[in-house]
C-alpha cells in the first residue's frame, strides 16, 4: 500500500518534516517515491513552515495512497491559507 506520511528530519529539539509518499512497509526515513512538500512546526521564537504541492497530493490519492491524519489535516490547512 502506498501512504503519504511525514519523515522527520533536521536536530534535536528542532524537528523539521518531509511530506512524502512512500510504500507503507518501508521504514518511516528509508526509501521513499516522492516529496510532496515539508512541514516546520512552531519552535520558539520562529513561526510554523508549511509548503506543500496540493495537485500532486491530490494526484496520488486519486490513485489510491491513503495519507495519515496529520497529513490530511495539514494539506486542508494549506488549501485554507
Amino acid at each position: 500500500m502506498v501512504v503519504i506520511r511525514l519523515a522527520r528530519f533536521g536536530s534535536k529539539h528542532s524537528p523539521r518534516y518531509r511530506i512524502t509518499v512512500a510504500d507503507s512497509r518501508r521504514w518511516l526515513k528509508g526509501r521513499f517515491i516522492e516529496v510532496l512538500g515539508h512541514f516546520s512546526p512552531a519552535v520558539k521564537g520562529q513561526p510554523e513552515s508549511l509548503k506543500v504541492d496540493v495537485a500532486k497530493a491530490n494526484e496520488w490519492i486519486a490513485k489510491g495512497a491513503q495519507p495519515s491524519e496529520r497529513v490530511k489535516s495539514l494539506i486542508r490547512k494549506f488549501e485554507q491559507a
